[in-house]
């Protein structure tokens, strides 16, 4: 929804977008349970169920064992306890009062990360609304941690002036090129090639275990296990472009390494799944882009989706598994927009 609203709004002429990521700290271990009684009272929620979660909240018995060794009990009556399924709701009901006032201020929650969106005309509105954070924290004891607080400035203009630094408390916030959140790395330009490149260098480091694990001679269902916990989920990346070629090296790589397809009836599947998302890709596509912009590298086959790309003209008879440990890597399959790797259910 965030990158709808900078997306729309950087169609409008002479327009550009700043990107506050905002860090509080300790967040769910500053919550005054009392406060937040009185905030879910105000949002109907039943009497019988706030007392229970402020009796819940405190009074609460801690201690750290280790081994055999048992450290001293402590009593805390603030915050929520870390890992609890109702901590990240009760810190979104806790800070649902911390809304923007100018609708070209747009304020996205989820937990206690928080982004302040402003679609910038004049900045004299963002830089108030700005301030807003920082004043709701000091009247509901939440602390914002302005050295962990951090800025980025998407702006295609171009002629782009200097842009002034933004302050709050006091404290200049540094100005970054790149962001992680909320497990994607967003860049400036908007492009996914920071994201994907960081993937792909995590999952290779992670196939040096599977190789070490196979050398042992794992069974092969404890490889399939250990690869889906450490590699499948590099897959959910569509790479379009020359990025499709790293991670179809990288799946393949962990494929010759699992053996996780041991006939060509497999690789058959997989390419009929993968023939699938890409014809419902292409769909997106058409209706979003103009069609006669799109690539025409291939003739119509009425087994694969339209304008579809000769690296998806693949064999699904017994020599099939060759061809899938030989995946092309020439300008066709670099140049296409197809989604050539897929989610599999392992």
């Amino acid at each position: 929804m965030g990158l709808h609203f900078i997306l729309q709004h950087l169609d409008k002429s002479g327009t550009y977008v700043r990107l506050l990521f905002v860090n509080f700290s300790s967040a769910f271990n500053t919550i005054i349970p009392t406060l937040l009684q009185a905030k879910l009272t105000q949002l109907s929620v039943p009497s019988s169920i706030c007392q229970w979660i402020t009796s819940f909240l405190t009074d609460r018995h801690q201690l750290v064992k280790l081994g055999k060794f048992t450290s001293n009990s402590r009593t805390t009556s603030t915050g929520a306890p870390q890992g609890c399924v109702l901590s990240p709701l009760l810190f979104s009901l806790y800070t649902k009062d911390c809304t923007s006032t100018d609708p070209s201020v747009k304020l996205m929650k989820f937990a206690d990360d928080t982004t302040v969106i402003g679609l910038i005309h004049d900045e004299s509105a963002y830089r108030q609304e700005v301030e807003q954070p920082a004043a709701w924290c000091s009247l509901n004891d939440l602390e914002l941690n302005t050295l962990k607080t951090v800025e980025m400035i998407v702006d295609f203009r171009r002629n782009t002036p200097a842009l002034h630094p933004l302050n709050i408390m006091n404290s200049t916030v540094p100005t970054v090129e790149s962001f992680r959140f909320l497990g994607t790395t967003i860049s400036q330009d908007l492009k996914w090639d920071t994201h994907i490149d960081s993937i792909v260098k995590k999952a290779q480091q992670r196939l040096y275990f599977l190789r070490q694990l196979r050398k042992f001679n794992l069974p092969q269902e404890l490889l399939t296990q250990i690869y889906s916990a450490v590699i499948d989920w590099a897959e959910v990346v569509t790479r379009l472009f020359r990025s499709a070629v790293d991670v179809a090296r990288l799946f393949r790589s962990a494929v010759d390494v699992t053996q996780l397809f041991h006939s060509a009836v497999d690789v058959a599947q997989l390419f009929r799944l993968a023939v699938d998302v890409a014809r419902l890709f292409r769909s997106a596509v058409d209706v979003a882009w103009d069609p006669l912009a799109l690539p025409r590298r291939a003739p119509r086959s009425p087994h694969l989706p339209r304008r579809a790309p000769r690296s998806f003209l693949v064999r699904t008879g017994p020599t099939a598994l060759p061809d899938f440990r030989e995946w092309p890597r020439g300008t066709d399959f670099e140049e296409s927009f197809m989604c050539y790797n897929t989610v599999m259910e392992i």
